[in-house]
Protein backbone atom coordinates (compact mmCIF):
# COMPACT_ATOMS: atom_id res chain seq x y z
CA UNK A 1 0.00 0.00 0.00
CA UNK A 2 1.74 3.40 -0.83
CA UNK A 3 2.53 6.43 1.56
CA UNK A 4 -0.29 8.08 2.21
CA UNK A 5 -0.04 12.35 2.78
CA UNK A 6 2.21 14.86 1.34
CA UNK A 7 5.64 15.30 3.54
CA UNK A 8 7.49 12.50 5.05
CA UNK A 9 5.87 13.52 8.66
CA UNK A 10 2.35 13.19 7.40
CA UNK A 11 3.38 9.77 5.54
CA UNK A 12 4.96 8.65 9.29
CA UNK A 13 2.25 9.14 11.41
CA UNK A 14 -0.69 7.66 8.96
CA UNK A 15 1.77 4.34 8.57
CA UNK A 16 1.72 4.42 11.84
CA UNK A 17 -1.72 4.88 12.66
CA UNK A 18 -2.65 2.30 9.78
CA UNK A 19 -0.32 -0.13 11.86
CA UNK A 20 -2.66 0.05 14.81
CA UNK A 21 -0.59 2.51 16.80
CA UNK A 22 -2.37 4.81 19.37
CA UNK A 23 -2.14 8.72 19.07
CA UNK A 24 0.24 8.69 21.75
CA UNK A 25 2.15 6.08 20.48
CA UNK A 26 3.21 7.33 17.22
CA UNK A 27 3.61 10.35 18.35
CA UNK A 28 6.31 8.99 21.11
CA UNK A 29 7.76 7.11 18.29
CA UNK A 30 7.88 9.85 16.08
CA UNK A 31 9.60 12.12 18.42
CA UNK A 32 12.45 9.88 18.53
CA UNK A 33 12.86 9.07 14.45
CA UNK A 34 12.95 12.94 14.96
CA UNK A 35 16.08 12.95 16.98
CA UNK A 36 17.87 10.45 15.74
CA UNK A 37 17.35 11.67 11.56
CA UNK A 38 15.36 14.45 11.45
CA UNK A 39 12.77 12.22 9.71
CA UNK A 40 15.36 11.96 6.71
CA UNK A 41 15.20 8.27 5.63
CA UNK A 42 18.96 8.98 3.56
CA UNK A 43 19.94 10.87 7.12
CA UNK A 44 23.52 9.54 7.43
CA UNK A 45 25.37 10.06 10.76
CA UNK A 46 27.11 13.38 10.75
CA UNK A 47 30.14 12.17 11.94
CA UNK A 48 30.62 9.43 9.28
CA UNK A 49 29.81 12.51 6.50
CA UNK A 50 33.06 13.76 7.54
CA UNK A 51 34.90 10.71 7.56
CA UNK A 52 33.53 8.64 4.67
CA UNK A 53 33.56 12.34 2.72
CA UNK A 54 29.61 11.68 1.33
CA UNK A 55 26.12 13.67 1.94
CA UNK A 56 23.58 11.62 2.83
CA UNK A 57 22.65 11.61 -0.47
CA UNK A 58 25.93 10.33 -2.09
CA UNK A 59 26.02 7.43 0.65
CA UNK A 60 22.69 6.46 -0.33
CA UNK A 61 23.25 6.38 -3.88
CA UNK A 62 26.69 4.64 -3.38
CA UNK A 63 24.79 2.28 -1.65
CA UNK A 64 22.50 1.50 -3.88
CA UNK A 65 24.81 1.46 -7.24
CA UNK A 66 27.17 -1.23 -5.01
CA UNK A 67 30.12 1.19 -5.63
CA UNK A 68 29.65 1.18 -1.63
CA UNK A 69 30.61 -1.85 -0.53
CA UNK A 70 30.66 -1.77 3.37
CA UNK A 71 27.07 -0.40 4.45
CA UNK A 72 26.66 -3.50 6.73
CA UNK A 73 30.20 -3.11 8.60
CA UNK A 74 30.69 0.47 8.38
CA UNK A 75 29.09 1.41 12.33
CA UNK A 76 27.51 4.42 10.57
CA UNK A 77 23.81 5.45 11.75
CA UNK A 78 22.01 5.72 8.88
CA UNK A 79 18.28 6.33 8.06
CA UNK A 80 15.00 6.76 9.87
CA UNK A 81 15.66 5.08 13.04
CA UNK A 82 19.68 5.79 12.42
CA UNK A 83 20.44 1.73 12.18
CA UNK A 84 23.80 1.36 13.30
CA UNK A 85 24.79 -2.26 14.45
CA UNK A 86 25.99 -4.38 11.58
CA UNK A 87 22.97 -7.11 11.82
CA UNK A 88 20.47 -4.67 11.87
CA UNK A 89 22.06 -3.05 8.80
CA UNK A 90 22.57 -6.04 7.21
CA UNK A 91 18.28 -6.66 7.70
CA UNK A 92 17.85 -3.48 6.30
CA UNK A 93 20.05 -3.90 3.33
CA UNK A 94 18.04 -7.67 2.91
CA UNK A 95 15.14 -6.07 3.55
CA UNK A 96 14.73 -3.29 0.87
CA UNK A 97 16.64 -5.33 -1.76
CA UNK A 98 14.17 -7.82 -1.73
CA UNK A 99 11.44 -5.43 -2.57
CA UNK A 100 13.58 -3.83 -5.51
CA UNK A 101 13.67 -0.06 -3.49
CA UNK A 102 16.07 1.99 -2.51
CA UNK A 103 18.13 1.94 1.05
CA UNK A 104 16.89 5.51 1.24
CA UNK A 105 12.90 4.56 0.52
CA UNK A 106 10.48 5.94 2.94
CA UNK A 107 8.17 3.29 2.93
CA UNK A 108 10.82 0.65 2.92
CA UNK A 109 12.19 1.81 5.72
CA UNK A 110 8.75 1.75 7.46
CA UNK A 111 8.19 -1.72 6.54
CA UNK A 112 11.71 -2.79 7.53
CA UNK A 113 11.06 -0.53 11.06
CA UNK A 114 7.77 -2.40 11.81
CA UNK A 115 9.41 -6.12 10.85
CA UNK A 116 11.64 -5.80 13.73
CA UNK A 117 9.00 -4.23 16.34
CA UNK A 118 7.08 -6.98 15.07
CA UNK A 119 9.33 -9.84 15.62
CA UNK A 120 12.51 -8.95 18.26
CA UNK A 121 10.53 -5.90 20.40
CA UNK A 122 7.01 -7.11 20.49
CA UNK A 123 6.99 -6.43 24.47
CA UNK A 124 7.28 -2.58 22.98
CA UNK A 125 4.62 -2.79 19.96
CA UNK A 126 2.06 -3.67 22.39
CA UNK A 127 3.22 -0.63 24.44
CA UNK A 128 2.57 1.76 21.39
CA UNK A 129 -0.05 0.16 20.92
CA UNK A 130 -2.35 0.85 24.19
CA UNK A 131 0.11 3.94 25.16
CA UNK A 132 -2.01 6.91 26.75
CA UNK A 133 1.05 9.29 27.36
CA UNK A 134 3.54 10.56 25.06
CA UNK A 135 6.25 10.38 27.69
CA UNK A 136 5.82 6.55 28.27
CA UNK A 137 5.70 5.47 24.44
CA UNK A 138 8.21 8.04 24.02
CA UNK A 139 10.70 6.77 26.94
CA UNK A 140 10.06 2.91 25.87
CA UNK A 141 11.22 3.73 22.63
CA UNK A 142 14.62 5.65 23.69
CA UNK A 143 15.44 2.41 26.15
CA UNK A 144 14.20 -0.48 24.15
CA UNK A 145 14.78 0.04 20.91
CA UNK A 146 17.01 3.15 20.29
CA UNK A 147 19.37 2.94 23.41
CA UNK A 148 21.63 5.38 22.50
CA UNK A 149 24.45 5.75 24.81
CA UNK A 150 22.80 9.04 26.40
CA UNK A 151 19.59 8.27 27.99
CA UNK A 152 19.57 10.86 30.75
CA UNK A 153 16.59 12.89 31.74
CA UNK A 154 16.95 15.71 29.98
CA UNK A 155 17.27 13.86 26.44
CA UNK A 156 13.83 11.91 27.49
CA UNK A 157 12.22 15.46 28.14
CA UNK A 158 13.11 16.52 24.61
CA UNK A 159 12.38 13.37 22.85
CA UNK A 160 8.87 13.37 24.39
CA UNK A 161 8.83 17.02 23.59
CA UNK A 162 9.46 16.05 20.08
CA UNK A 163 6.35 13.53 20.23
CA UNK A 164 3.74 15.95 21.84
CA UNK A 165 4.32 18.24 18.79
CA UNK A 166 3.12 15.76 16.55
CA UNK A 167 0.21 14.64 18.91
CA UNK A 168 -1.06 18.00 18.90
CA UNK A 169 -0.59 18.60 15.26
CA UNK A 170 -1.83 14.99 14.16
CA UNK A 171 -4.23 14.39 17.38
CA UNK A 172 -5.34 17.65 18.34
CA UNK A 173 -3.33 16.50 21.29
CA UNK A 174 -6.39 14.22 22.19
CA UNK A 175 -6.53 12.69 25.36
CA UNK A 176 -4.03 14.34 27.20
CA UNK A 177 -6.97 15.89 29.30
CA UNK A 178 -8.50 12.76 30.10
CA UNK A 179 -5.46 11.00 30.91
CA UNK A 180 -2.70 12.86 32.37
CA UNK A 181 0.91 11.85 32.48
CA UNK A 182 1.80 9.82 34.90
CA UNK A 183 4.69 9.84 37.38
CA UNK A 184 6.32 7.21 39.86
CA UNK A 185 8.31 3.83 37.87
CA UNK A 186 7.42 4.86 34.56
CA UNK A 187 8.62 8.39 34.19
CA UNK A 188 11.90 7.20 35.65
CA UNK A 189 13.82 9.44 37.94
CA UNK A 190 12.85 13.09 38.64
CA UNK A 191 16.17 15.35 38.54
CA UNK A 192 16.93 18.87 38.58
CA UNK A 193 18.67 18.66 35.47
CA UNK A 194 15.40 17.54 33.77
CA UNK A 195 13.68 20.90 34.53
CA UNK A 196 16.36 22.73 34.10
CA UNK A 197 16.73 21.54 30.36
CA UNK A 198 13.17 22.60 29.18
CA UNK A 199 13.38 25.38 31.41
CA UNK A 200 16.53 26.72 29.20
CA UNK A 201 14.68 25.74 25.91
CA UNK A 202 12.21 28.12 26.13
CA UNK A 203 14.46 31.03 26.72
CA UNK A 204 13.45 33.45 24.24
CA UNK A 205 9.76 32.90 24.39
CA UNK A 206 7.89 36.53 24.06
CA UNK A 207 4.72 36.89 25.73
CA UNK A 208 1.51 37.29 23.39
CA UNK A 209 -0.59 40.19 22.66
CA UNK A 210 -3.26 37.99 21.64
CA UNK A 211 -4.65 34.23 21.90
CA UNK A 212 -2.76 33.53 18.59
CA UNK A 213 0.98 32.23 17.43
CA UNK A 214 1.05 31.28 20.69
CA UNK A 215 3.62 28.05 19.86
CA UNK A 216 6.01 30.69 17.72
CA UNK A 217 8.55 31.98 20.14
CA UNK A 218 8.59 35.63 18.74
CA UNK A 219 5.63 35.90 16.64
CA UNK A 220 2.52 38.26 17.84
CA UNK A 221 4.66 39.71 20.64
CA UNK A 222 2.89 42.25 23.08
CA UNK A 223 2.31 42.43 26.92
CA UNK A 224 -1.64 40.95 26.96
CA UNK A 225 -0.27 37.88 28.82
CA UNK A 226 -1.28 35.19 26.15
CA UNK A 227 0.82 31.85 26.05
CA UNK A 228 1.19 28.47 25.14
CA UNK A 229 1.84 27.71 29.07
CA UNK A 230 -1.41 28.51 29.55
CA UNK A 231 -2.88 27.16 26.72
CA UNK A 232 -1.76 24.31 27.37
CA UNK A 233 -3.13 23.87 30.84
CA UNK A 234 -6.44 25.31 30.09
CA UNK A 235 -6.68 22.54 27.09
CA UNK A 236 -4.39 19.55 28.49
CA UNK A 237 -4.14 19.92 32.31
CA UNK A 238 -7.56 21.09 33.00
CA UNK A 239 -7.67 19.63 36.74
CA UNK A 240 -4.49 21.76 37.35
CA UNK A 241 -6.13 24.62 38.71
CA UNK A 242 -9.39 26.11 39.61
CA UNK A 243 -10.13 27.49 36.61
CA UNK A 244 -9.09 28.98 33.24
CA UNK A 245 -5.51 31.00 32.80
CA UNK A 246 -4.76 31.88 29.43
CA UNK A 247 -4.94 35.76 29.89
CA UNK A 248 -3.23 35.66 33.23
CA UNK A 249 0.33 36.65 34.55
CA UNK A 250 2.09 33.84 33.92
CA UNK A 251 5.80 33.73 35.59
CA UNK A 252 3.88 30.82 38.28
CA UNK A 253 2.57 28.60 35.24
CA UNK A 254 6.15 29.09 33.40
CA UNK A 255 7.58 26.84 36.59
CA UNK A 256 4.18 24.61 36.64
CA UNK A 257 4.84 23.67 33.31
CA UNK A 258 8.52 23.47 32.83
CA UNK A 259 7.91 21.11 36.00
CA UNK A 260 4.78 19.01 33.93
CA UNK A 261 6.54 18.95 30.82
CA UNK A 262 10.01 17.22 32.56
CA UNK A 263 8.26 14.73 34.60
CA UNK A 264 4.29 14.33 33.95
CA UNK A 265 1.33 15.19 35.67
CA UNK A 266 1.61 13.27 39.20
CA UNK A 267 5.44 13.88 39.69
CA UNK A 268 5.06 17.38 39.18
CA UNK A 269 2.37 18.05 41.76
CA UNK A 270 4.41 16.40 44.35
CA UNK A 271 7.50 17.81 43.64
CA UNK A 272 6.23 21.42 43.40
CA UNK A 273 3.69 20.47 46.95
CA UNK A 274 0.32 20.87 45.16
CA UNK A 275 -2.65 19.73 45.49
CA UNK A 276 -4.91 19.20 42.13
CA UNK A 277 -7.25 21.95 41.49
CA UNK A 278 -4.90 23.99 43.18
CA UNK A 279 -5.83 27.85 43.48
CA UNK A 280 -2.11 27.78 41.71
CA UNK A 281 -0.74 30.37 39.47
CA UNK A 282 -0.04 32.48 41.95
CA UNK A 283 3.15 32.89 43.75
CA UNK A 284 1.98 33.07 47.08
CA UNK A 285 -0.04 30.08 46.41
CA UNK A 286 2.77 27.96 45.50
CA UNK A 287 5.31 29.64 48.35
CA UNK A 288 2.69 28.89 50.70
CA UNK A 289 2.03 24.74 49.34
CA UNK A 290 6.09 24.40 49.75
CA UNK A 291 5.42 25.57 53.27
CA UNK A 292 3.15 23.53 54.56
CA UNK A 293 5.35 20.63 53.37
CA UNK A 294 8.18 21.73 55.14
CA UNK A 295 9.90 22.19 51.63
CA UNK A 296 10.51 26.21 52.00
CA UNK A 297 13.83 27.74 53.01
CA UNK A 298 15.43 31.47 53.45
CA UNK A 299 19.02 30.69 52.60
CA UNK A 300 21.41 28.44 50.55
CA UNK A 301 19.45 27.40 46.91
CA UNK A 302 20.04 24.51 45.18
CA UNK A 303 20.00 24.36 41.24
CA UNK A 304 16.05 23.14 40.73
CA UNK A 305 14.78 25.45 43.23
CA UNK A 306 11.83 27.89 42.68
CA UNK A 307 12.88 31.12 43.76
CA UNK A 308 10.05 33.88 45.11
CA UNK A 309 10.47 37.35 45.16
CA UNK A 310 8.20 39.77 46.94
CA UNK A 311 8.02 41.61 49.84
CA UNK A 312 7.23 38.34 52.37
CA UNK A 313 5.91 34.92 52.69
CA UNK A 314 2.34 36.29 52.14
CA UNK A 315 2.85 38.71 49.14
CA UNK A 316 5.10 37.11 46.69
CA UNK A 317 4.63 38.73 43.08
CA UNK A 318 7.65 36.81 41.34
CA UNK A 319 9.12 33.69 40.56
CA UNK A 320 11.18 31.43 38.52
CA UNK A 321 13.59 28.53 38.64
CA UNK A 322 17.43 28.55 39.90
CA UNK A 323 19.58 27.56 37.44
CA UNK A 324 22.77 27.53 39.36
CA UNK A 325 24.78 29.20 42.03
CA UNK A 326 28.00 31.09 41.58
CA UNK A 327 29.58 32.70 44.27
CA UNK A 328 27.99 35.43 45.58
CA UNK A 329 25.27 35.10 43.00
CA UNK A 330 22.59 33.09 42.19
CA UNK A 331 21.33 32.33 38.52
CA UNK A 332 17.93 31.90 37.50
CA UNK A 333 15.10 31.33 34.53
CA UNK A 334 11.95 33.10 34.60
CA UNK A 335 8.57 33.49 33.02
CA UNK A 336 7.19 36.75 32.88
CA UNK A 337 10.29 38.88 32.84
CA UNK A 338 10.07 41.90 30.69
CA UNK A 339 6.93 39.99 28.91
CA UNK A 340 9.16 36.55 28.06
CA UNK A 341 11.22 33.77 29.29
CA UNK A 342 14.81 35.10 29.94
CA UNK A 343 17.99 34.53 32.34
CA UNK A 344 18.41 36.10 35.48
CA UNK A 345 21.18 37.10 38.00
CA UNK A 346 20.55 38.11 41.65
CA UNK A 347 23.60 39.11 44.81
CA UNK A 348 22.96 36.23 47.38
CA UNK A 349 20.38 37.65 50.21
CA UNK A 350 19.20 40.22 48.28
CA UNK A 351 16.31 42.52 49.48
CA UNK A 352 13.78 41.35 46.97
CA UNK A 353 14.27 37.62 47.57
CA UNK A 354 11.53 35.74 49.87
CA UNK A 355 13.19 32.69 49.69
CA UNK A 356 13.36 29.02 47.49
CA UNK A 357 11.06 25.88 47.14
CA UNK A 358 12.75 22.81 46.96
CA UNK A 359 12.01 20.09 45.29
CA UNK A 360 12.40 16.35 46.41
CA UNK A 361 14.68 15.44 43.56
CA UNK A 362 16.68 12.34 43.05
CA UNK A 363 20.25 11.74 43.36
CA UNK A 364 21.60 13.25 40.39
CA UNK A 365 25.42 11.92 39.42
CA UNK A 366 25.98 9.81 42.29
CA UNK A 367 25.12 12.84 44.80
CA UNK A 368 22.56 13.54 47.80
CA UNK A 369 18.85 13.85 47.25
CA UNK A 370 17.59 17.20 46.86
CA UNK A 371 18.50 19.90 44.49
CA UNK A 372 21.83 18.84 42.39
CA UNK A 373 23.90 21.05 39.87
CA UNK A 374 23.34 20.69 35.97
CA UNK A 375 22.49 22.31 32.95
CA UNK A 376 22.20 22.17 29.19
CA UNK A 377 25.62 24.30 28.68
CA UNK A 378 27.60 22.69 31.17
CA UNK A 379 28.46 23.30 34.56
CA UNK A 380 31.76 24.83 36.19
CA UNK A 381 32.40 24.55 39.72
CA UNK A 382 35.73 24.80 42.05
CA UNK A 383 37.96 22.16 43.02
CA UNK A 384 40.65 21.65 45.71
CA UNK A 385 44.52 23.30 45.26
CA UNK A 386 42.81 26.14 42.76
CA UNK A 387 41.83 24.15 40.40
CA UNK A 388 38.29 24.24 38.27
CA UNK A 389 35.92 21.40 38.33
CA UNK A 390 33.79 20.75 34.84
CA UNK A 391 30.86 18.40 34.35
CA UNK A 392 30.65 17.04 31.15
CA UNK A 393 27.55 17.31 28.58
CA UNK A 394 26.51 15.75 25.59
CA UNK A 395 28.49 16.80 22.95
CA UNK A 396 31.90 17.97 24.57
CA UNK A 397 35.00 16.97 23.93
CA UNK A 398 38.11 17.02 25.47
CA UNK A 399 40.04 18.97 23.28
CA UNK A 400 36.61 21.43 23.06
CA UNK A 401 36.92 21.67 26.83
CA UNK A 402 40.41 22.38 26.70
CA UNK A 403 40.23 25.29 24.11
CA UNK A 404 37.83 26.93 26.25
CA UNK A 405 40.28 26.86 29.06
CA UNK A 406 43.02 28.28 27.04
CA UNK A 407 44.81 24.76 27.73
CA UNK A 408 45.17 21.40 25.66
CA UNK A 409 43.56 18.07 25.33
CA UNK A 410 47.28 16.34 26.43
CA UNK A 411 47.45 18.57 29.36
CA UNK A 412 43.75 18.16 30.80
CA UNK A 413 43.94 14.15 29.82
CA UNK A 414 47.35 14.00 31.74
CA UNK A 415 46.13 15.69 34.54
CA UNK A 416 42.62 13.74 35.36
CA UNK A 417 44.48 10.50 34.55
CA UNK A 418 42.37 10.04 30.88
CA UNK A 419 44.15 7.26 28.92
CA UNK A 420 42.31 7.86 25.97
CA UNK A 421 41.15 11.53 25.39
CA UNK A 422 38.83 10.54 22.47
CA UNK A 423 36.51 9.57 24.97
CA UNK A 424 34.89 10.94 27.78
CA UNK A 425 31.76 10.87 28.98
CA UNK A 426 28.14 12.72 30.32
CA UNK A 427 28.63 13.86 34.07
CA UNK A 428 32.48 13.16 34.13
CA UNK A 429 34.36 15.60 36.09
CA UNK A 430 37.33 17.18 34.26
CA UNK A 431 39.42 19.61 36.94
CA UNK A 432 40.94 22.31 35.09
CA UNK A 433 44.42 22.62 36.76
CA UNK A 434 45.56 25.75 38.99
CA UNK A 435 42.61 27.97 37.24
CA UNK A 436 41.47 28.60 40.85
CA UNK A 437 37.81 29.10 42.14
CA UNK A 438 35.69 30.73 39.66
CA UNK A 439 38.52 32.13 37.58
CA UNK A 440 37.94 30.35 34.92
CA UNK A 441 35.61 30.89 32.35
CA UNK A 442 34.41 29.13 29.12
CA UNK A 443 35.03 31.17 26.12
CA UNK A 444 31.49 30.29 24.81
CA UNK A 445 28.30 28.38 25.64
CA UNK A 446 27.00 25.92 22.54
CA UNK A 447 24.18 27.96 23.00
CA UNK A 448 26.06 31.59 22.49
CA UNK A 449 27.70 30.23 19.18
CA UNK A 450 24.93 28.96 17.82
CA UNK A 451 23.35 32.67 18.28
CA UNK A 452 26.09 33.62 16.28
CA UNK A 453 26.03 31.15 13.45
CA UNK A 454 22.29 32.36 12.95
CA UNK A 455 23.39 35.70 13.00
CA UNK A 456 26.41 34.47 10.09
CA UNK A 457 29.70 35.13 12.08
CA UNK A 458 30.87 31.79 11.64
CA UNK A 459 29.97 31.12 7.44
CA UNK A 460 28.69 28.39 6.13
CA UNK A 461 28.98 24.82 4.73
CA UNK A 462 32.48 23.50 5.40
CA UNK A 463 33.50 26.78 5.88
CA UNK A 464 31.72 26.79 9.24
CA UNK A 465 32.81 23.48 10.36
CA UNK A 466 36.30 24.07 10.02
CA UNK A 467 36.23 27.49 11.98
CA UNK A 468 34.17 26.22 14.57
CA UNK A 469 36.83 22.89 14.95
CA UNK A 470 39.62 25.65 14.53
CA UNK A 471 38.72 27.64 17.58
CA UNK A 472 38.05 24.27 20.04
CA UNK A 473 34.26 23.86 19.98
CA UNK A 474 31.87 20.97 18.97
CA UNK A 475 30.56 21.55 15.22
CA UNK A 476 28.18 19.08 15.72
CA UNK A 477 26.65 19.93 19.04
CA UNK A 478 26.58 23.96 17.43
CA UNK A 479 24.80 22.93 14.35
CA UNK A 480 22.46 20.81 16.17
CA UNK A 481 21.53 24.11 18.61
CA UNK A 482 21.16 26.10 15.04
CA UNK A 483 18.48 23.74 13.83
CA UNK A 484 16.40 23.25 16.89
CA UNK A 485 16.51 27.35 17.12
CA UNK A 486 15.31 28.02 13.66
CA UNK A 487 12.18 25.09 13.83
Amino acid sequence: MALRGNTNEERIWNFLKDKGLSDHGAAGLMGNLYAESALNPHNLQNTYEKKLGLTDDAYTAAVDSGSYTNFVRDSAGYGLAQWTYWSRKEGLLAYVRSLGKSVGDLEAQLGYLFKELSEGYTGLLTTLKTATNVRTASDAVLTKYERPADQSASVQVKRASYGEKYLTKYAGGSGSQQEPMKGGNNMGKCYASAVLAVAAAEIGYKEKETNSQLDDKTANAGDGNYTKYARDFDQKWPRWYNGKKNGFAWCDMFVDWCFLTAFGYEDALRLLCQPERSAGAGCTYSLGYYRKKGQFYTSDPKPGDQIFFGSSVSNSSHTGIVEKVDGSRVHTIEGNTSDQVARRSYALGASNIIGYGRPNYDAENGGSSGSTGGNSSGSTGSGGSGDTVYTVVRGDTLSGIAARYGTTYKKLAAYNGIANPNVIRVGQKIRIPGTGSGSATPKKTNAELAKEVIAGKWGNGSDRRKQLEAAGYNYDAVQKLVNEMLR
